[in-house]
């Protein structure tokens, strides 16, 4: 095999359609884009993204800010100024705060916020606790645990 013999597999080159030369060529007059119309026009038919004048895909999704959580998670929330005013030692839990009445409704797992001042010792057992909460807790001289929800 010389670089002068090598050559495409037959069928593998096609001729350019040559288009608006003449009836005889097959391709003339419309060239075979009909007869009137948007697409049978000079340039491109549509711009990408073009649904007809129907509002597009691309302008009926939302956008990059303020997505709105599909499955947000939700939380019984409660701050530790609200601890304050129970006995020194005591285990907090959902179900205590429930039957003491400082949490009135389930919202969800039990989570810690840190507004409020505690100077009770407490074992509070959630599910989430902010950092202000832990600091606060533990500085009072309570305990935080994490438990599943």
């Amino acid at each position: 095999m010389r670089i002068h013999t090598v050559a495409p597999q037959d069928g593998a080159k096609k001729r350019r359609r040559r288009v608006g030369r003449g009836i005889s060529a097959g391709q003339g007059a419309s060239c075979g884009f009909g007869m009137r119309g948007q697409k049978s026009r000079s340039g491109r038919g549509t711009r990408p993204g073009f649904e007809g004048g129907q509002m597009p895909l691309y302008r009926r999704l939302p956008k990059l800010k303020h997505f709105t959580v599909i499955n947000p998670k939700h939380y019984t929330t409660i701050n530790v100024g609200k601890l304050a005013s129970l006995p020194a030692n005591t285990e907090v839990t959902l179900p205590s705060l429930m039957e003491t009445g400082i949490v009135t409704t389930n919202d969800g797992p039990l989570k810690i916020l840190g507004d409020g001042e505690l100077n009770v010792s407490l074992n509070v057992k959630a599910v989430a606790f902010t950092t202000g909460a832990r600091q606060k807790i533990e500085a009072a001289g309570g305990s935080c645990e994490v438990i599943e929800a």
